[in-house]
């Protein structure tokens, strides 16, 4: 029986082909932090860490000593065809560290499918290798961004996206900007906003009550409140007609006790960075779906590399509906100048297609620049 022996961790700075901008932040580039858990046989499976202080609390340092000590300790010598008893040992390992588990979670669930010689999605029970995503547009903060977001949803669209998620809550005109992307788009395309926490309650009922008088038609609206202020998130969801989805309320199982309880939201998106890795991730949406709660996949400023995981988590949500069903989030990696990794995942239209190879289908790092 081959065993997990020892783990590899591997860091590559990513260029983007434009800003990123949010209520949260404004990024240029990504730090792909790359993890290689390796058995006994040689095989090596991977996964990522995203690192945002301000979203995980996490950073490139603090996943870095997560997983060189005792996430590492936990799982030397265990049974590579086990990565539910290996995701285990990690929840036992440290408290809170969900980006630096979530990779070596992706990693041992990689690694038990190639041990099993079958692709990720199949070892999680997807039937179909592809899943549809969305693509994220950039906040708008001035005149300027409104003409970038006109030009950029309708390149989009024009390569085969069927639903564009549009930042708002940044400071900028967000009514008059959903406005327009709806004129130019027109109503075939699904629109979805993601404030990032950037409203308060009033403020998000009343501009998404606006939003849905002037007949913009939103898919849903994501997180408009902090994320601790449950109460506010249940304020919105039963004063406005278009659905609420809850992000950053919730991580876990024990978070959407409490969106239920509350009848706080309509729908949650599920985030491997947020579950700590695919095991919680499966238990969640389960128990969403057993709550009439909708699910949607999401990812965070990640590469190929996490992406190749909830792609494939994706496709095991979507079983009996396919891929012409459902709409996810995770174009992390049409964000990227390039791939980290060699193999992976890869992009087609608005298809995240996966690979038929064992696991991720990942076969390794790209080398550094030299200097």
């Amino acid at each position: 029986m081959s065993r997990i022996d020892g783990v590899k961790i591997h860091l590559r700075q990513i260029a983007l082909r434009r800003p990123f901008v949010t209520a949260v932040r404004t990024a240029h580039s990504v730090n792909a932090l790359i993890i290689e858990v390796c058995d006994t046989d040689g095989r090596s499976g991977w996964g990522e860490a995203p690192t945002s202080w301000r979203v995980t609390g996490e950073s490139i340092e603090s996943v870095t000593a997560a997983v060189g000590g005792p996430l590492s300790e936990a799982i030397n010598g265990l049974a590579s065809d086990d990565p539910e008893a290996s995701s285990a040992a990690l929840e036992r390992a440290v408290i809170g560290n969900s980006s630096a588990r979530m990779a070596v979670d992706c990693a041992l669930y990689d690694l038990a499918a190639r041990v099993e010689g079958v692709p990720l999605y199949r070892y999680l029970r997807g039937n179909a290798n592809a899943v549809r995503t969305d693509m994220t547009l950039s906040a708008v903060l001035s005149e300027p961004d409104l003409d970038e977001l006109l030009r950029t949803a309708l390149e989009h669209v024009a390569a085969g996206f069927h639903a564009l998620k549009v930042k708002v809550a940044a400071g900028g005109d967000d009514l008059r900007a959903l406005v327009e992307v709806r004129q130019a788009v027109g109503h075939a395309i699904a629109l979805r906003v993601d404030a990032n926490q950037g409203w308060s309650p009033d403020q998000a009922v009343r501009i998404v009550t606006a939003l849905e008088d002037a007949g913009v038609g939103l898919e849903f609206v994501e997180q408009p409140v902090r994320r601790e202020d449950i109460d506010g998130l249940a304020y919105v969801t039963s004063r406005v007609r278009t659905p609420v989805m809850a992000d950053e309320s919730v991580w876990t199982r024990r978070d959407l006790r409490e969106i239920v309880r509350s009848r706080a939201a309509d729908m949650v998106n599920i985030k491997l960075a947020k579950t700590g890795g695919v095991r919680e991730a499966l238990a969640l949406a389960n128990m969403a779906r057993a709550n009439d709660v909708g699910v949607m996949v999401g990812c965070m400023s990640e590469s190929h590399v996490g992406i190749s995981a909830a792609a494939a988590l994706a496709s095991a949500l979507d079983q009996g509906t396919g891929p012409e069903s459902n709409s996810h989030d995770l174009d992390g990696g049409l964000w990227l100048t390039q791939s980290p990794v060699e193999g992976g995942i890869d992009y087609s239209g608005d298809r995240v297609i996966l690979p038929e190879t064992p696991g991720t289908g990942i076969v390794g790092v790209v080398p550094t620049a030299p200097h």
